[in-house]
């Protein structure tokens, strides 16, 4: 692969990633909002959860429109540092034997997406 060819490819890998990312955070909040996709039930709107589900499907959807990516990004890497130290870091140090892998993974690339905006074919343009 060309290192031209790379450089411009990377510029919409990142716009797929972020699109992705912000799908699937979404589905996480869908599923503690009403219930959907597998969701057990949904939970109490005005309860911790249920500011996690808000945070989760409305910060998702702008970051995978790119609309507010920044802001948006900012507050689901922390909601999702949160909910590791909170639900996770008690049980294990390591985020394998927590089962908080997921929770890791998704504070660190929002923290990503914050730092980087939301790049091309984005609604918001590149912040």
């Amino acid at each position: 692969m060309s290192e031209r060819f790379a450089r411009g490819a990377s510029r919409y890998a990142y716009t797929l990633m972020r699109i992705v990312v912000g799908l699937a955070f979404a589905q996480h909040g869908a599923q503690k909002l009403f219930g959907v996709l597998g969701g057990g039930g949904s939970v109490e709107m005005l309860s911790l959860m249920g500011l996690a589900g808000a945070i989760e499907l409305v910060g998702g959807l702008l970051v995978a429109v790119g609309l507010l990516t920044r802001l948006a990004a900012f507050i689901c890497s922390g909601q999702m540092a949160a909910a590791y130290f909170m639900a996770h870091a008690g049980r294990s140090f390591w985020p394998i034997e927590n089962g908080g892998e997921l929770a890791v993974l998704f504070c660190f690339v929002f923290l990503y997406i914050a730092s980087r905006g939301g790049g091309p074919l984005s609604l918001g343009g590149s912040g």
